[in-house]
């Protein structure tokens, strides 16, 4: 099993500045990055693949910053639609030139978007036609694709492991994935194994967060019984993430109000430290 780290434990914002983070974090035993895009993210792809690979680390990206206006999959109108395509088929393209290995996040929507009433009958069918051509481009591009369920107070649409799956079989694409965050599930699911279970064949990564989103052990999530489950599937990584709550109002604008993550080194020397035993 692979172990992988997001770029929020250590920084806000990825740029050439952060290329460093590739060597800190092999040195505390990971293997893989994952780095946050959007439109307020500036860099050059070509520099973070050559850091990368000088420091023997693979990449993941996803869509944590800024997102074009309107942009979602799942919108009402067709133009927020379109928009949304164009943009995630753009962070495609981008995961090719950075060499990343996967796409991932909650492409089916737009996090933050959550819509109080009753959902429109077609509202998967039209998100599952964009994943589906997705899915077709990221398969040529050779980049991986998953989506992400996240909780109510993030989304709407995608907040539990078999509506995930659920909108992966209407997309009809082998190449489309699934990723999940326990965190995100803590507030979802009441047999999170279990759904470990239905999903295994599509699973690509687990997100090891406590349910309080701070470093895995010690809460109230079934780590045991989660990890059985784990092993049982495809997964390719297992990933730690959260916010650093060092990096002045970093943690409270991303909606984390208590100290879970004052030093990200120390975040992911625990995590692998709790982790590694249950994956055998």
């Amino acid at each position: 099993m692979r172990y992988a780290g997001h770029i929020f434990l250590w920084t806000e914002v990825w740029s050439d500045r952060e290329v460093g983070l590739f060597g800190r974090a092999r040195a505390l035993g990971l293997d893989l990055l994952e780095i946050a895009v959007g439109e307020d993210v500036r860099f050059d792809p070509a520099l973070t693949r050559r850091a990368a690979a000088d420091a023997g680390m693979g990449i993941v990206i996803g869509p944590g910053g800024q997102w074009p206006d309107g942009a979602d999959l799942s919108d009402d109108e067709p133009a927020n639609r379109r928009l949304a395509f164009d943009w995630h088929r753009r962070q495609i393209d981008l995961a090719a030139a950075m060499g990343a290995r996967a796409y991932s996040g909650a492409l089916y929507g737009r996090p933050g978007k959550v819509l109080r009433r009753r959902p429109p009958a077609d509202e998967y069918a039209r998100t599952a036609e964009g994943l589906h051509d997705l899915a077709v481009h990221a398969q040529q591009a050779g980049v991986g694709l998953g989506i992400e369920p996240m909780s109510r107070f993030r989304t709407h649409l995608v907040n539990t492991p078999a509506q995930a799956l659920r909108l992966v079989e209407l997309a009809a694409h082998p190449h489309l994935k699934i990723a999940i965050d326990t965190y995100h599930l803590a507030t979802e699911v009441r047999d999170l194994p279990a759904e470990i279970r239905k999903i295994g064949p599509r699973l690509m990564a687990l997100h090891a967060c406590e349910n309080d989103r701070g470093v895995p052990g010690g809460g109230l999530m079934p780590w045991p019984e989660i990890f059985a489950a784990l092993r049982g599937t495809p997964a390719e990584f297992v990933e730690f993430e959260s916010y650093n709550t060092a990096l002045g109002d970093f943690g409270f604008q991303r909606g984390m109000f208590q100290n879970q993550c004052p030093d990200g080194d120390e975040f992911v020397r625990r995590g692998l430290e709790f982790v590694r035993p249950l994956m055998g």
